[in-house]
């Protein structure tokens, strides 16, 4: 289960978000490639606002800490 939003940074290269009672939701995904699709989409909408950032929360790893992963960081199992 993934969470893609976004909104504005106070700083590109980060995630502290200007004002996070107000940030955009794309959606719940069930698996990362649905998210990433979502996430692209979106990122690919604001690509000339370089303080403007979309993110992808692994929800499943929030609920499961013990999930297995590969070497790459990402599940061993598709979610």
């Amino acid at each position: 289960l993934h969470l893609v939003f976004g909104g504005t940074v106070k700083d590109p290269a980060r995630t502290d978000f200007v004002d996070p009672d107000n940030l955009p939701i794309i959606g719940l995904f069930p698996n990362y490639a649905s998210a990433l699709k979502a996430w692209k989409g979106a990122s690919m909408a604001q690509i000339d606002h370089a303080n403007y950032k979309y993110v992808i929360v692994h929800l499943h790893r929030l609920m499961d800490p013990n999930h297995p992963f590969d070497n790459s960081g990402r599940a061993s199992e598709p979610y």
